[in-house]
């Protein structure tokens, strides 16, 4: 393992990553982090409609989801891509699935997490997901758990923004500037051909951001300008040695 920052994301299907914090990953990747991406399935059943409208079959569709998912990674520059290939709606937890995830967190050691709201009563395989991040993060932390792996220290969650907000109980609390990044975003969203109808909405959920983030940085006093940007809530408390 590298000496270098790192973060994981937890994604429950291929292409929520891009929607939710492909500008995260691509800005903190500019960052010198290395960023792991770990899809727990495809989205194959529940999220790729206008592929089975096609007459795909199911191993065609799962091709066509791991192929847009690995050319979105790239234009974002991801360090490493892993599918669990889980299946989806639902997505199934098995000890082996969570064992490979706990794997890979004490491998990569990250400095953050990111993952799903707590809360999505439209798609359940979203809030699993979550219960699965913390669940994998906390045994990560176990020194009982194969003791002769380094054990994992305590890295902030972040989950990232539901579709519908208001629907989520999700209350961001940080808001990530990802101006500089956009145009790699963009990109990566449109790697997504099953989803575009996504590619505008999630554009312009970036330019209401992006509005919160200059209102928070100063407001009517002269905030920092952003044109994008990503909204995050975090899970855990952060300590700090001095307030700002």
């Amino acid at each position: 393992m590298s000496d270098s920052k790192s973060a994981v994301v937890i994604s429950a299907h291929a292409a929520d990553f891009v929607w939710r914090c492909g500008g995260a990953i691509a800005l903190h990747q500019e960052l010198g982090y290395k960023v792991t991406v770990v899809c727990l399935s495809f989205g194959e059943r529940g999220e790729s409609a206008r592929l089975w409208k096609e007459g795909k079959t199911l191993a065609e569709v799962k091709a066509i989801r791991r192929n847009e998912a690995e050319n979105a990674a790239r234009a974002l520059d991801v360090h490493d891509i892993q599918f669990l290939d889980m299946g989806d709606y639902p997505l199934r937890f098995t000890e082996e699935a969570e064992n490979k995830a706990v794997n890979i967190i004490r491998e990569v050691q990250p400095n953050f997490m990111f993952s799903h709201s707590k809360w999505d009563p439209y798609n359940t395989d979203h809030m699993k997901t979550t219960d699965f991040a913390l669940t994998c993060r906390m045994i990560a932390q176990a020194w009982g758990h194969n003791p002769e792996q380094k054990v994992l220290g305590a890295p902030q969650l972040y989950l990232f923004e539901p579709h519908q907000t208001e629907q989520m109980q999700w209350k961001p609390d940080v808001f990530l500037d990802i101006t500089p990044v956009w145009e790699k975003k963009r990109k990566a969203m449109e790697c997504n051909e099953g989803q575009i109808h996504l590619w505008d909405f999630y554009t312009r959920v970036a330019q209401q951001r992006a509005n919160h983030f200059k209102r928070n940085s100063g407001g009517m006093a002269g905030g920092r300008d952003c044109k994008y940007a990503e909204g995050f809530q975090s899970v855990f408390p952060r300590t700090v040695d001095e307030l700002s």
